[in-house]
């Protein structure tokens, strides 16, 4: 059987969406963008959507709008993909790291209020793997201290927090759509916010600095080409029209890797906060004890034909990062154990529960070999089987 690590869910409907932008005479700036734009805005619950062609792109321009210049810092969680902190160095500013929680892998509110500094202007809160990290707080520092507060929720497209979508709990958020994401449009991001003078700027830098009402070729600041094409909106507006379906699917999928590795040793299921009113599944992340020899599991996988992911190697040990900031292992320690022992497994809307069942079972025979309990090494429709039996036996039913 093969396994993808992950897939985009493409169906007729997006085809035909992007051909029939091909039969138009507008490429970029079209239409389609504009509707893609008011249809991620109203979904997530804000009034000004700004299509840019990565969440890379979003998150700098947002960088940008809360005024990041050079020696300014930025509290970002170093457990995340390393467009966080970069777009910080974008604008000459200075990350600075905080450590998680170490369940959930969202930056912990009492590092960011350790964090804190004359210099500190800005806080990027990252929703790690669709889960929103504890805003509450974060929002409070953020007002106490007058600091911008940024969601880095490209993850995170259609998670609430204690109620509240994802993209309405700071001053902006950008979302993602890269093909492993919840929707897709192939490149592509979005800037969300209820801020019209962010919205505004950002509009105008992500088109070369023109505004709405400036004449041809006329730009009243330095700008980016950071458009999302037409094309790209077309298979996005698509997308945002499933997207309840997909993210249930997606939950149906995280279900049955939660119910088939309950009973294995050593690992750990995603860890769901109690802020957490619905989890938007990006990624299925496993915690592996030390005992369960992360590496181990990660080579008897492959050798099975069956990817993982480390998730994520924290951006301060990056090399890069090590130079330039003088980072070093020791600095972060939650995020370097989390580091160490999270692992991504294949996950997407399109796996099937034959497919999750597949790489469940060669986990269980990787993690228990040579100790496992019989029914551990059975096939799970057995072992469904076996619970039907147990319940039946209990309840006197047959």
């Amino acid at each position: 059987m093969h396994i993808s690590m992950s897939s985009p869910d493409i169906t007729q409907a997006e085809i035909d969406a992007v051909l029939a932008v091909l039969g138009t005479t507008t490429l970029s700036l079209g239409p389609r963008l504009e509707a893609f734009e008011k249809a991620v805005a109203a979904y997530s619950g804000v009034r000004r959507g700004i299509g840019v062609n990565s969440g890379t792109s979003g998150l700098h321009l947002l960088m940008i709008a809360a005024g990041i210049g050079e020696g300014d810092e930025v509290i970002t969680p170093s457990f995340s993909f390393i467009a966080s902190a970069n777009c910080v160095l974008y604008e000459r500013g200075t990350p600075v790291f905080a450590d998680i929680d170490p369940l959930t892998g969202n930056m912990d509110p009492a590092a960011v209020e350790a964090a804190i500094t004359p210099r500190t202007r800005a806080i990027i809160a990252v929703h790690a793997f669709g889960q929103p990290a504890d805003m509450d707080p974060l929002r409070a520092l953020a007002e106490r201290h007058g600091l911008a507060l940024i969601e880095d929720a490209c993850e995170a497209i259609g998670a609430e927090y204690r109620g509240r979508r994802a993209g309405t709990l700071g001053d902006a958020a950008v979302f993602a759509f890269y093909p492993n994401k919840q929707i897709s449009t192939g490149e592509g991001g979005l800037i969300a916010t209820d801020r019209d003078d962010w919205a505004d700027l950002c509009n105008s830098l992500r088109n070369q600095g023109r505004d709405v009402f400036n004449g041809w070729l006329n730009h009243n600041r330095l700008g980016y080409n950071y458009r999302l094409d037409e094309m790209s909106a077309a298979l996005g507006l698509a997308q945002i029209g499933r997207i309840d379906e997909m993210l249930a699917r997606r939950e149906q999928v995280a279900a049955w890797y939660t119910d088939r590795l309950a009973a294995l040793p050593g690992l750990h299921p995603p860890h769901i906060a109690p802020t957490t009113t619905r989890m938007s599944w990006f990624v299925y992340v496993i915690r592996c004890d030390e005992e369960a020899d992360r590496a181990r599991l990660v080579e008897g996988l492959a050798r099975r034909g069956i990817p993982t992911r480390p998730y994520f190697t924290p951006i301060h040990l990056q090399p890069f990062y090590q130079e330039r900031l003088g980072c070093r292992r020791g600095m972060l320690p939650v995020t370097e154990k989390a580091g160490d022992t999270f692992l991504a497994l294949p996950f997407s809307s399109m796996m099937t529960e034959a497919e999750v069942n597949y790489v469940c079972e060669h986990i269980a025979a990787i993690v228990d070999e040579g100790i496992a309990p019989a029914i551990l090494l059975r096939p799970f429709s057995q072992r469904a089987r076996d619970r039907d039996h147990q319940y039946a036996a209990a309840s006197g039913k047959r």
